[in-house]
């Protein structure tokens, strides 16, 4: 009989070669760019020292850096009505657990507009609509809809998005909301309009005194706090706030203008304190903006003090430079990087769609600290629609045609799915070789995960146009490497566990006609294009 040594009684030997068997069960995936290849099973790859010339990922448990707090999408007034108005109650609950149900696509966030957005299936409105030159400052009047949840009459966040929160949250009650505001009620503006910008009236007083209470930032204060006491009453649970969608952004939809440091000013003398009174458990991020609004260090912005109201940054990537994360990501330690929002367009290619999903924010951002990632809508029709202000040519997660309901899965689904079935909340990333400096040029890139049960997740990106082989190993294994190709601009996924692994598989799509509406880029800073960084 042969003699070798055991190690933790998890070697074992095989055809006379010593094979490594760390863990009782692994899954290995693989999508490729084109998405020919949709998350397709792969046999687990055998141990092998001869790796010729594959690169080498080694994953590393003991270099721990951000916990994981999951993946998700956007539940705006569009993708919600999609869903609720159009879907049957069979297709939608299918839908929604698949995407949320963590025995499948594991989908553990949202995003919600905190008022009306620009993809909107209703008119524009604000909790405290009220005529230019009248003011609430009691909130008397404020209200986030009128009638039942979902009933044919129901208006405002009660006709689509409430009701559908209401069934995710019956299939993952974990899930973490995160709300933004476009636009504060117009009466609170210096413009007196819920578009194109504007500011809230700083300094100015409203009702009888000059008190704190009659500051008009003590009441737009109470109006979030408002806002999370009439959801909690429908069950619904507010995880995060952002004071602001994109405040650089005077965009023809609602929107409302914010400097970073009064942004910063506002949640330390106003809303986190208001909420230290009600909710003390709500996050509170700051920015939620792209990275050309982080143009100097953090700490020349924000105070210590300040920092110590939020709980971390929210970062949009539709425009760079990326590395303008460096200004902000390591001053503060104790926040959180969350990205709020990103998606791509109906007309991308592949490379693009790949480099932007799989590449900057699948990979370089959880590299560099990224702990959440929440994508824009959850779902838009084979048109890009509904939408409320011609920002328009965009893709959902998942494409739902407007007429049948049938539903299509985008490249930005498969990323999602990637974190959402692989990796456990609470998952810590841990160190992984990476070839890529920025997620989308040089060679293969790698980002890791350790489970709180000591599962091992890995995610393989190559950003090049032809398959990468690739060799893997865990430290502590030694020269013994499993060997898999990636395909061009796609991902490869393992998942090793003592315990059962979600394998679940992902339903084929239906069958019908996309017909996207043209496209306008008004969400990307002046003097960049979308993707400007990215080598094409």
């Amino acid at each position: 009989m042969p003699h070798f040594i055991f190690i933790s009684q998890r070697l074992s030997l095989i055809g006379g070669s010593l094979v490594m068997r760390k863990f009782k069960n692994e899954f290995w995936t693989t999508t490729s760019g084109d998405l020919t290849q949709r998350r397709t099973p792969l046999a687990t790859p055998d141990y092998q020292s001869d790796i010729a010339d594959a690169k080498k990922i080694i994953i590393d448990p003991t270099d721990k850096h951000q916990d994981w707090k999951g993946a998700g999408a956007a539940i705006t007034d569009s993708a919600a009505h999609l869903l609720w108005q159009v879907m049957d109650a069979k297709q939608r609950h299918d839908l929604l657990t698949e995407l949320f149900d963590p025995t499948q696509g594991g989908f553990s966030s949202v995003r919600v507009p905190l008022g009306s957005c620009d993809f909107q299936s209703q008119d524009f409105y604000t909790y405290d609509d009220m005529p230019y030159g009248e003011h609430d400052n009691k909130l008397e009047h404020f209200s986030i809809g009128e009638g039942e949840p979902g009933a044919a009459n129901a208006t405002k966040d009660l006709k689509n998005i409430v009701p559908v929160l209401q069934e995710i949250l019956e299939i993952n009650p974990a899930l973490k909301i995160i709300a933004s505001p476009w636009s504060g009620p117009a009466w609170m503006k210096n413009t007196g309009h819920l578009t194109h910008g504007g500011h809230l009236r700083f300094g100015e007083f409203t009702g009888n005194g000059y008190t704190e209470e009659n500051r008009f930032e003590y009441i737009y204060a109470q109006y979030f706090i408002r806002y999370i006491e009439e959801y909690r009453k429908l069950g619904i649970p507010i995880y995060g706030l952002t004071i602001q969608n994109e405040p650089s952004n005077a965009a023809h939809w609602p929107a409302m203008i914010w400097t970073v440091p009064e942004l910063a000013s506002f949640g330390y003398k106003y809303l986190r304190p208001a909420l230290n009174r009600s909710f003390p458990d709500t996050k509170l991020y700051l920015l939620d903006d792209s990275f050309h609004a982080l143009t100097k260090p953090i700490e020349e912005e924000v105070t210590p003090a300040e920092a110590a109201a939020f709980d971390g940054l929210a970062v949009h990537t539709y425009s760079g430079p990326f590395e303008n994360l460096y200004n902000a990501n390591r001053t503060y330690p104790n926040w959180d990087v969350v990205m709020t929002e990103r998606r791509c367009m109906m007309t991308d290619d592949p490379q693009e769609s790949a480099h932007i999903m799989f590449g900057i924010i699948g990979n370089w951002l959880v590299h560099n600290g990224l702990s959440m990632i929440t994508l824009w809508n959850l779902a838009l029709d084979e048109r890009g629609l509904p939408n409320a202000a011609d920002s328009t040519g965009r893709e959902g997660v998942v494409t739902i045609d407007h007429t049948t309901g049938k539903v299509q899965r985008n490249l930005e689904y498969f990323m999602l799915r990637n974190f959402g079935q692989d990796v456990p909340t609470g998952s810590k990333v841990i160190g992984s070789t990476n070839y890529t400096k920025d997620g989308y040029t040089g060679s293969l890139g790698s980002v890791a995960f350790l489970g709180t049960n000591g599962d091992i997740v890995a995610h393989l990106y190559n950003p090049t146009d032809t398959p990468i082989k690739a060799a893997v190993t865990v430290d502590g294994d030694g020269n013994n490497w499993q060997v898999v190709s990636v395909p061009a601009y796609g991902t490869v996924t393992l998942h090793k566990s003592n315990d059962a692994i979600n394998t679940s598989t992902i339903p084929t799509d239906d069958e019908f006609a996309l017909n996207p509406t043209p496209a306008n880029h008004d969400d990307v800073a002046p003097g960049q294009s979308e993707g400007s960084q990215l080598v094409r």
